[in-house]
């Protein structure tokens, strides 16, 4: 990606550096099946329990797209997704509603469009105290120590579930951790709650008490997402690529719904628990039909944009609460992110 013809802010240098520093570790790059001879196409992914995982997994791509490389990079959090778009390293990713949200907005200004719905944050994503705190109730946790990952759906329903309940961010002492890192301080004592998600949370789960679950919140009209995107010049020179990406996104969501013992062996060959593991967090997720993304109220069609702008404007509005994001981008700006061209049709 070229950086001519725009101002480098504070926080887009920051991010391209965390994005060199990663291109050195070179961590967690799978590069199987690369032929030097061949284009290649680059995608992020998480570690959650989703129809990403079940693609990669079976090698879908690989298989609908012989003539390219497919080379997959796991990262830890959406931020990062971010930074490695902001530095041209991927050309499709799996990253939440929260950091979209930041990326779509000034300073970023991430030249990516939402293609895919990847799961409702449902149980998989939850608050929960740690045993021995004696915190019962939401409300208790008022002067707490709480880890979250700032800027993510995590954090959005952490605040969300507060505001809830009568308590304010000043009102406890957030802690800004990764899921990995939040593990590490809630084994040592340093933290009382941690709202994070899969498959962290299931590791919490086992000395702690679940204070209030994502989809618990979406019911009270704060739903949070996992969201696939693709660059915007990805998709617009190849938008065939995009139309395969995204009927293997689907066919991964059927495997989910009608074949979930198949599903669940590949997403525990992912994330290296046991495919019973792997079954129990599926059924935390909340994965979209095929009617159901292309309705008015997920993606919608083309020329047509659905209700999902206004989550991302939600997300958007809490970031700039947050002081995360100077201002709130336009309606018409976050619907130019969602990218809906060939919807529905495309799918079938």
């Amino acid at each position: 990606m070229s950086f001519q013809g725009f101002r480098l802010r504070r926080a887009v240098a920051a991010a391209v550096a965390g994005a060199v520093a990663f291109a050195v570790a070179g961590c967690a790059v799978d590069r199987s099946g690369s032929d030097d001879g061949k284009p290649t196409i680059r995608l992020a992914y998480q570690s959650f329990p989703s129809g990403d995982l079940i693609v990669k997994n079976n090698r879908w791509l690989e298989n609908e797209l012989p003539g390219y490389n497919i080379k997959w990079t796991k990262f830890d959090s959406g931020a990062d997704v971010n930074t490695a778009f902001i530095a041209g390293q991927v050309d499709f990713g799996a990253l939440g509603s929260s950091p979209v949200a930041r990326g779509l907005s000034a300073p970023l200004n991430i030249p990516y469009q939402v293609a895919y719905v990847l799961d409702v944050a449902g149980d998989n994503e939850a608050l929960v105290a740690r045993n021995g705190t004696g915190i019962e109730t939401i409300g208790a946790l008022r002067g707490k120590r709480i880890g979250t990952a700032f800027a993510s759906t995590a954090h959005y329903s952490l605040l969300a579930a507060l505001d809830r309940n009568g308590l304010g961010a000043n009102d406890v002492k957030l802690v800004d951790l990764q899921p990995a890192a939040s593990l590490a301080a809630w084994e040592r004592g340093d933290i009382d709650a941690v709202y994070t998600w899969l498959p962290t949370l299931d590791q919490l789960r086992k000395s702690g008490k679940t204070l209030i679950t994502s989809r618990e919140l979406a019911t009270a009209g704060k739903p949070t997402l996992d969201l696939g995107v693709v660059s915007r010049a990805f998709a617009q020179a190849h938008p065939d690529i995009v139309d395969i990406w995204r009927k293997v996104q689907t066919r991964a969501i059927e495997t989910i719904k009608n074949k979930p013992a198949e599903a669940a062996e590949a997403v525990a060959a992912e994330i290296g628990v046991s495919p019973a593991d792997a079954a129990q967090q599926l059924g935390q997720g909340v994965f979209l039909t095929k009617a159901q993304l292309t309705s008015a109220e997920w993606l919608g069609t083309e020329g047509r944009v659905g209700e999902i702008a206004t989550s991302l404007r939600s997300a958007a509005e809490f970031l700039v609460a947050q002081k995360q994001i100077p201002a709130v981008p336009s309606v018409e700006t976050i619907k130019d992110g969602i990218y809906v061209k060939g919807l529905p049709g495309v799918l079938d």
